[in-house]
């Protein structure tokens, strides 16, 4: 479900975005309109500001013309459990289209905005962008302002851009961050983690990514094997301390009115009641050990190629438990969640079987977002995955 603002929220007649059409996840304050976060709970509740980033799009000249559907509260990697109803894939309505930020990915994908805005915390830029075959950035945690977003977890919430191409991912980020970090050396080493290709991993996910790694080999980088210590362990990390979050958060809501949550985002954020209070300081050790692991990756290689979700994308019906595919479909974005830097999701293909498009991701180390761009946009300028638009076909065709 989309809600178009109308009028639009008109930036200038002049700047960097002019006359791009850029939609808003549902959780991101845009003044005078409705943000429900998907959810029974916030059914009436409008934004009295804009959120930061919003008011940072118009002063670029962009045109802010929709709201966009979510997973309820941004919990959940299908889309699927909303107060709005479902969000489709437009590449087949009969699956998902990733989430939390589904609408986002789905109206980028459908032609329905030029761009637009997600939030990311385990994944849910970067699994939408992959399933809808479209191209989305979780920035440096920190660098872009989440004042006027409702969270999920401080410690892992970030809003970042969606759109087609890298270059147009690159030129939001800037307005969306506003200061430009000193430059990044240029990109020469590009690692390749076995962890990551593994053997639970569908053949033609793995398959896509190795070609896009031969492509980048073509280009002149370096493409070396690399180990990722503790990425085996990272997710159960991340879930730790978003759960707890999660719990802490709605602590009140499960107690009196339980009966309002979508009954997938009940069922997700109930799991933190159980996290003690030593049990998330020892994550937080663990995500520090991860991280200072992850300075000796990156003074070794400048980005880290891996597949940005292990599975072709799901069906509506899939059969599976609402935390087994949240653990799957999340298996490679969780992970990069725990590390402070930038991680680009990118399109590599098609399902050969299904038909549905196959993301990867890139990650650098901490405020390096122009080398990702800059690997990104030399990959997109000899490939053209992202150029490719779905038929959209209502869930009847």
């Amino acid at each position: 479900m989309i809600t178009w603002i109308d009028p639009p929220a008109r930036g200038a007649n002049d700047g960097p975005l002019h006359g791009l059409r850029i939609g808003v996840k549902d959780n991101i304050d845009v003044a005078g309109v409705a943000c429900t976060c998907a959810s029974a709970f916030f059914a009436d509740r409008v934004a009295g500001e804009h959120a930061e980033v919003v008011r940072r799009l118009l002063a670029a000249g962009a045109q802010v013309t929709a709201k966009l559907n979510m997973a309820e509260f941004a919990v959940g990697v299908t889309s699927q459990n909303s107060a709005a109803g479902p969000t489709r894939n437009p590449w087949d309505p009969a699956r998902v289209p990733g989430g939390s930020s589904g609408g986002s990915g789905a109206a980028v994908a459908a032609g329905l905005v030029d761009a637009s805005l997600g939030t990311d915390t385990g994944g849910s830029i970067r699994l939408p962008a992959s399933a809808c075959g479209i191209t989305g950035l979780r920035p440096t945690v920190g660098s872009v302002s989440n004042a006027g977003v409702y969270p999920v977890s401080d410690l892992f919430d970030t809003v970042g851009p969606m759109a087609r191409a890298v270059t147009d991912i690159a030129r939001i980020h800037a307005v969306l961050r506003g200061e430009t970090p000193a430059p990044a050396p240029a990109a020469r080493r590009i690692g390749v983690p076995g962890v990551f290709l593994t053997e639970d991993v569908d053949p033609a996910v793995a398959a896509a990514v190795r070609t896009a790694a031969g492509v980048f080999d073509m280009l002149g980088y370096e493409v070396v094997p690399i180990d990722i210590p503790g990425a085996g362990t990272a997710q159960d990390v991340v879930y730790t301390l978003v759960y707890s979050d999660l719990a802490e958060r709605h602590r009140d809501r499960i107690r009196c009115a339980s009966e309002l949550f979508q009954p997938a985002t009940l069922e997700r954020v109930s799991l933190g009641l159980r996290i003690g209070a030593s049990e998330r300081a020892a994550a937080l050790v663990r995500r520090d050990e991860f991280r200072q692991a992850l300075t000796a990756v990156f003074d070794r290689v400048d980005a880290v190629l891996t597949p940005a979700m292990p599975i072709d994308v799901p069906l509506l019906e899939g059969g599976a438990d609402v935390i087994a595919q949240s653990r799957r479909m999340g298996q490679f974005s969780y992970p990069w969640s725990l590390h402070e830097g930038p991680t680009l999701a990118f399109p590599v293909g098609f399902h050969p079987a299904s038909g549905m498009p196959i993301g990867a991701q890139l990650t650098a180390a901490a405020h390096h977002e122009s080398t990702l761009f800059d690997i990104g946009a030399k990959y997109q300028g000899v490939t053209g995955w992202h150029a490719v638009r779905p038929h959209v076909r209502t869930p009847n065709q």
